[in-house]
């Protein structure tokens, strides 16, 4: 297997954050810090290139390899914020209809940006999150 690209490094978030173009991009990047830090108690770290994750969590492939992955995260791209709540949005479909102007993937949620959302709603979707990969972690 390929070595994984999405590893942590020692590369400095805040050189990151300070880097992105869009002030108010930046603004959002800076609030999801203090949600996910205040949700895992973990300082954020860059995962890769362009991902600020929290903590780490091994993720188990159906080949039965293992890989470090951030229990929670976000990367800051053009079109819009990448928020990735790793465990998916099966136990979360009541709080995505109450969030506001999203899109999702497998994991992943596209905010342009967080004034389009109710962030009471994405800060208790981001706790429990973090809640569901600890628990997953502690079972296996």
């Amino acid at each position: 297997m390929a070595e994984p690209k999405t590893r942590k490094t020692d590369a400095s978030v805040a050189d990151f954050i300070d880097a992105v173009a869009d002030e108010r991009q930046r603004a959002d990047c800076r609030v999801l810090i203090r949600m996910m830090q205040k949700a895992t108690k973990a300082k954020p770290a860059m995962w890769g290139p362009n991902i600020v994750g929290f903590g780490s969590s091994p993720v188990v492939y159906a080949n039965g390899s293992t890989l470090d992955w951030p229990i929670i995260g976000f990367s800051p791209r053009k079109p819009s914020l990448s928020i990735y709540l790793m465990p998916g949005f099966d136990a979360s479909a009541a709080a995505l209809k109450k969030l506001g102007k999203v899109k999702t993937g497998k994991s992943c949620l596209y905010v342009k940006r967080l004034a389009d959302v109710d962030v009471g709603v994405l800060d208790a979707m981001i706790v429990d999150s973090v809640k569901r990969v600890r628990q997953q972690a502690r079972a296996r």
